[in-house]
């Protein structure tokens, strides 16, 4: 058990850091987790004394026991004939959809731009052009090229994805130090060698950073890629509720966005953890 509240807490036998403040490793050590527990805590506390108190009624905040209600009701007996679960489901297949082929096309794209002159000139002004368009107003034009299906859902969220992506392993690909690649040439590495051991390496913190702010998007974008005739999904759930001013509902989609969002961010940071352990380290 103490070993549980160790791990939970952070345990007090380990030596602190004398210096902090700049140390950016320092912020994602591990222990500290009860002061996120407070601050949500605090939030909901806040909530439920608004809701009792009918502080934010003029801007018409539904109290926590409706949107509460809201969640048992879907879950069992659904919402547009899906339950709360196919809704959610829904939705996490087609984030992950868009999301994956954006790394797929996007990473390889970025280092293609670092690394290729020609490549450079050819589609970076493209990716410049594309990159700053939201989402929302290519609806029009994913309906024409793709239809209503699910394709034109996962394309929509993989355009809101891959040119962060595609930035990302530039920034990376671009940070890395030439006297490790000219040391690596020295050693007779191959075009190869270099790019897997020692520009791929120095490129995934940026390419991890990027990879967590797409994400996100997609998941900000999963209400307008839903809007192209979605039979379920949390986004088109949030859509219709708003239309009908059902706010209950609303706030519950908006609410398991954010914390399906959350979810995913903290395995992003635990694989960033796993896999790049020398970020924040002192480079040599």
């Amino acid at each position: 058990m103490s070993n549980f509240l160790s791990k939970l807490f952070g345990s007090k036998n380990k030596a602190s850091k004398t210096v902090t403040f700049g140390d950016s490793s320092f912020v994602n050590a591990p222990g500290g987790r009860i002061w996120t527990f407070i601050s949500i805590g605090t939030l909901i506390l806040l909530w439920v004394l608004s809701s009792i108190f009918e502080w934010v009624k003029p801007i018409y905040w539904p109290p926590i026991q409706d949107v509460w209600n809201q969640f048992f009701i879907i879950s069992s007996e659904g919402f547009r004939n899906s339950t709360l679960l196919e809704h959610v489901t829904a939705s996490v297949a087609r984030v992950l959809a868009g999301f994956l082929l954006g790394c797929l096309i996007g990473i390889p794209l970025g280092f293609a731009l670092a690394l290729s002159k020609t490549m450079n000139r050819i589609f970076d002004p493209i990716v410049e052009f594309l990159r700053p368009m939201p989402p929302l107003a290519l609806i029009p034009l994913v309906i024409l090229w793709l239809g209503i299906g699910e394709s034109a859902k996962i394309f929509l969220l993989f355009l809101a994805s891959v040119w962060i992506l595609a930035l990302a392993a530039r920034s990376g690909a671009m940070s890395t130090n030439l006297s490790k690649v000219h040391a690596a040439y020295t050693l007779n590495a191959s075009k190869r060698q270099i790019l897997f051991h020692v520009i791929l390496p120095n490129a995934l913190p940026e390419i991890f950073t990027g990879m967590r702010v797409a994400i996100g998007v997609c998941w900000g974008t999963v209400v307008a890629a839903e809007l192209v005739a979605a039979e379920s999904g949390l986004g088109m759930m949030v859509m219709v509720a708003s239309k009908f001013l059902s706010t209950d509902i609303v706030v519950l989609g908006v609410i398991l966005i954010s914390l399906i969002a959350y979810v995913i961010d903290i395995f992003m940071r635990y694989l960033e953890r796993r896999f790049v352990p020398w970020r924040g380290k002192v480079k040599h």
